[in-house]
């Protein structure tokens, strides 16, 4: 799991910067644009007539013309896509939130699509170096299957701006961004809080001696280096509790940690506590942005966002809002089925070392009800889909572990419906949906 971890904070890393493929793209296409013509005057002439036929056949003044035209089209072309990403990121920031757009700048059909006409740009410039005429006692030369490859890569080019146009205007649609974010909040939750987690015992409290450690850096948290933080408070002989969850605010100066001896009686020393702190600073990674390698409260974050831009007076689109509410009651009964609570490392011996605080149900279930209750619940549908979605997670809390937080959620809804200015029969439409729920969590005592 702690591998899957790194690897996926690795992945997101990567995948969240425009430039790496492309780049690597264009290195390519100049080392196979300086290659390719050397096999090609190794071959000249001595390719079979039914190869032949398949390759370029003009001569040196022809081929400098294609490989112009290719080299100028594309790099055209590549603006064009630049130009499209750019207004299709401010659509996004403006529609929808903010926070999505690392949604798109992680689409690997855009990274392909730019790396595909940045490599044909690359490519047909580089082979026209190796073009010659006739003169100056040189023979004249053309590589002809070099020039081949350079329009082969530009029809594949003209064939990649169709798709990617396609798949532009799908992108920009509601209800694939819902989707994606929906798919990438369950692989978090797939790696925070695996289906295999073992029901853990209560987490250690201080003891003796305890201290807190403040932070070096300010930004968000990002991730935690689980493996660093055990091995610092096995050679310290200390336990060490991050307070803070992955995806909260550090401050610098200010605590987000705390440590306490592992054994009763024993003290820390000062070049203990500084070292301690060190490696608990070292573990945490911050950011100027929220991530879902380790955050399972972005996704929620970014749904929830969408949902209020969409009740906004501004846009007035309840039907998204709705819509949002759906993938919000996906990933709250997939939470209800896993062990959730704070993370607990040991050592050899069975000893609580490192506790990571992780958020709740409740955290989750107030994030996904709190604002979507405040800024709809003057309109029945959304109304009855928040009524629904606590439905849903009451019939998918099997063990009745949440029926606190269902019930107080769904008092929440009631005094909101008595406030709000229904028809006599959408109110009680409303009210009949919360008695079902009162029924649903009645029947799990």
């Amino acid at each position: 799991m702690l591998r899957a971890r790194r690897r996926a904070q690795w992945l997101d890393e990567i995948r969240t910067q425009l430039w790496p493929l492309p780049a690597l793209a264009v290195a390519l296409a100049v080392l196979m644009g300086t290659v390719l013509p050397a096999v090609d005057a190794s071959v000249d002439g001595q390719l079979p007539e039914s190869v032949a036929v398949f390759l370029f056949s003009g001569g040196p003044e022809a081929a400098r013309s294609v490989l112009q035209a290719i080299s100028g089209s594309l790099i055209t072309v590549t603006s064009l896509t630049f130009s499209l990403t750019v207004v299709t990121l401010q659509l996004a920031s403006s529609q929808f939130s903010p926070r999505l757009l690392r949604t798109f700048i992680s689409d690997r059909f855009v990274h392909g699509t730019l790396a595909l006409f940045l490599a044909a740009f690359a490519f047909a410039l580089t082979v026209l170096r190796s073009v010659r005429e006739e003169g100056n006692g040189n023979a004249s030369f053309v590589p002809e299957i070099s020039v081949t490859v350079a329009f082969v890569l530009a029809i594949a080019s003209v064939i990649g701006l169709v798709l990617f146009l396609a798949h532009l205007t799908r992108e920009i649609r509601v209800e694939t961004m819902l989707r994606r974010v929906n798919v990438e909040t369950q692989e978090t939750i797939g790696r925070v809080f695996p289906e295999d987690r073992a029901s853990l015992g209560p987490a250690p409290v201080p003891g003796p001696g305890s201290y807190v450690i403040e932070s070096t850096s300010s930004g968000f948290l990002t991730s935690i280096d689980v493996t660093a933080l055990k091995e610092a408070a096995e050679e310290s002989g200390a336990v060490l509790r991050i307070d803070r969850e992955p995806g909260s605010s550090l401050v610098q100066g200010v605590p987000f940690a705390t440590a306490w001896p592992v054994a009763t009686g024993m003290t820390f020393t000062p070049a203990v506590r500084e070292k301690l702190a060190k490696a608990a600073n070292a573990a945490v990674a911050t950011g100027f942005e929220r991530t879902n390698v380790q955050d399972v409260g972005f996704g929620f974050r970014q749904l929830v966002d969408v949902a209020v831009r969409a009740l906004s007076p501004g846009i007035n689109d309840p039907t998204t809002a709705v819509h949002v509410i759906g993938h919000l009651a996906v990933l709250l009964c997939r939470l209800a089925v896993v062990n959730l609570g704070p993370e607990q490392l040991t050592d050899k011996e069975g000893r609580v070392r490192v506790v990571l605080s992780l958020p709740a149900l409740r955290d989750f279930l107030d994030l996904a009800m709190n604002q979507p209750r405040q800024y709809g619940a003057a309109d029945s549908a959304v109304a009855g889909r928040l009524l629904g979605l606590l439905l849903e997670l009451a019939w998918c809390d099997r063990k009745g572990e949440y029926r606190a937080e269902i019930s107080d959620h769904l008092c929440r809804m009631r005094l909101a419906i008595g406030k709000a200015d229904y028809l006599q029969s959408e109110r009680k439409i409303l009210l009949d949906q919360a008695d079902a729920v009162a029924a649903r969590v009645g029947a799990q005592e």
